[in-house]
């Protein structure tokens, strides 16, 4: 396809989205980010003795399912954790680069580094993400860990221009976040022990498969489940996927009981 060729008087300036509007192109940077699949719905909820992250393992490109089983939660380093939605590739890319700095500046420095310092780290790799994300190809991660100085769970949210925001007890992210959120905030009290957070994480998530069709829900034919990870003193460690299979079981039973009404309650 040849250049378009512009009068002085009508040059179109700097603004390569305006010109793309002038010619009647705007949907080549409109659909950009929906040519590569999209991870969906995380959240994170802080209990007694640190955070719950969870993440879905659904990934679409637009309205096409492109992967079952993609995994959205990973440890940062011993005592934090990040979750990604957004742009599946250069998310994961993202966050493997995010850990090897972690892992540099504790070799480097003999002590790790502190948790605000973990957050100002990724924020700053989003913001340098900016222009990629103004072409579609957004990445907004979702931060936590286990503060040893303050002795807690700290979570951190973060939007495409690389800013970051500490949240008080809970947050929820992607496509299904508002249905997450809303089920999470029902459900939420302060000091949840570690049994009640797994299973408010895990009701957030089902009700948001049940409202997002991003967002997969519990594959009992695949055996596929959601991500859930706890990061407390004792560190980062993945919940078994029987204990988070046996929990889905138990929502969807009293789902049934409930006659299919929506409840964001623990028992």
């Amino acid at each position: 396809m040849a250049l378009p060729l512009f009068k002085p008087q009508q040059d179109p300036g700097p603004d390569f989205a305006s010109l793309l509007v002038a010619k009647g192109m705007q949907g080549i940077s409109d659909n950009a980010g929906s040519l590569s699949p999209h991870g969906t719905t995380v959240l994170a909820i802080r209990y007694a003795e640190g955070v719950i992250m969870a993440g879905d393992r659904r990934a679409t490109a637009g309205h096409s399912i492109e992967h079952r089983a993609m995994e959205k939660v990973f440890p940062a380093d011993r005592f934090s954790a990040v979750a990604i939605s957004g742009s599946a590739g250069m998310a994961i890319e993202m966050v493997k680069l995010f850990q090897v700095q972690l892992e540099h500046y504790e070799k480097v420095e003999g002590v790790t580094l502190s948790l605000e310092g973990k957050a100002n780290q990724l924020a700053q790799m989003v913001r340098t993400h900016l222009p990629m994300a103004m072409q579609g190809f957004i990445v907004v991660p979702l931060f936590c860990g286990f503060d040893l100085a303050r002795n807690t769970g700290r979570i951190y949210t973060y939007d495409p221009t690389g800013g970051h925001y500490e949240e008080t007890d809970f947050q929820a992210t992607g496509s299904g976040g508002r249905d997450a959120r809303t089920t999470i905030k029902l459900g939420f009290r302060d000091n949840l022990t570690l049994e009640e957070a797994v299973e408010l994480a895990v009701l957030a998530l089902y009700e948001a498969a049940d409202a997002d069709s991003a967002t997969g829900g519990p594959d009992m034919v695949r055996g596929i489940y959601p991500i859930v990870a706890s990061v407390s003193s004792q560190g980062y460690q993945r919940i078994d996927d029987e204990e988070v299979a046996r929990r889905f079981e138990e929502a969807i039973e009293r789902r049934r009981d409930q006659g299919g009404v929506a409840g964001g309650s623990l028992r």
